[in-house]
């Protein structure tokens, strides 16, 4: 099921290069219905901890065990933290690690999983990061695109609602964030069945910027920036995605 370049002016609905090159993805609305789906995060069963990422970095440059990030002159290390996310692509991390969801710790917090007027990001769940790092008992979610296992859900999910089932003629779009095309980013399209390779696409890191069904009856948003994929389309569709129990969706009216 091969996907393969196509042309540019399949983008045009969402935006032109001359008015919007969709550098992190096309903002989509939400008609007729849409529902984040968040990225996935992890607890390792040892529990708790009160190392965060940035002390544990902080700790190895101590001990000559990683050397400094400078970059032209310009040392990251003393002007930045270490948050701890992935940026692109992730996966389950392996044994020791258990699925945490975003509403689990957001009552562990007691705080909301995502703030009202606020998109899902590295921003979110703040009482578990509150010095912007996370602690290492925690894989936070990874920023800019879906996680592998929520990517393939999602693919079946749409396999299954559509009509056309995997034959379904899609498009799929990576803006220039997350490629070389500067210009233009790049378009690609082929069968729904065969969306799951996109994920390894060289043009991307993880989830497509966009992703759609050549009828436009549905149409994904992986913003580079965010830590989750909001997705539009019936209400039918919509309501299968939230009854998947391998994702975690959440309906946010206000993005």
């Amino acid at each position: 099921m091969d996907w393969h370049v196509a042309d540019r002016e399949l983008v045009s609905w969402l935006g032109t290069p001359e008015t919007d090159l969709g550098w992190c993805g096309y903002k989509i609305d939400s008609r007729p219905d849409a529902v984040w789906l968040l990225n996935a995060m992890y607890e390792h069963e040892s529990g708790s901890a009160e190392l965060t990422y940035d002390e544990e970095r902080r700790q190895r440059l101590s001990a000559g065990l990683e050397q400094p990030m400078v970059i032209a002159g310009f040392d990251l290390d003393a002007e930045s933290v270490v948050i701890g996310n992935d940026l692109g692509r992730s996966e389950h991390p392996g044994p020791g690690w258990n699925r945490l969801r975003w509403t689990e710790l957001a009552a562990r917090l007691g705080e909301s999983a995502v703030v009202e007027g606020q998109y899902p990001s590295f921003r979110s769940l703040s009482g578990a990061h509150s010095s912007g790092s996370w602690p290492v008992s925690i894989r936070p979610p990874a920023e800019g695109s879906l996680d592998r296992e929520s990517w393939q859900t999602l693919i079946d999910v749409l396999i299954a609602w559509s009509p056309g089932g995997a034959d379904t003629p899609c498009v799929a779009y990576f803006g220039p964030a997350v490629n070389d095309e500067f210009d233009t980013g790049v378009t690609v399209s082929g069968p729904l069945g065969g969306a799951a390779v996109l994920y390894d696409h060289p043009s991307g890191v993880g989830s497509p910027s966009n992703l759609w069904a050549a009828d436009r009856s549905w149409i994904t948003w992986s913003d580079w920036d965010l830590c989750g994929t909001k997705v539009v389309g019936p209400t039918e569709l919509i309501e299968a995605l939230r009854a998947a129990p391998e994702l975690e969706a959440l309906r946010l009216p206000w993005c």
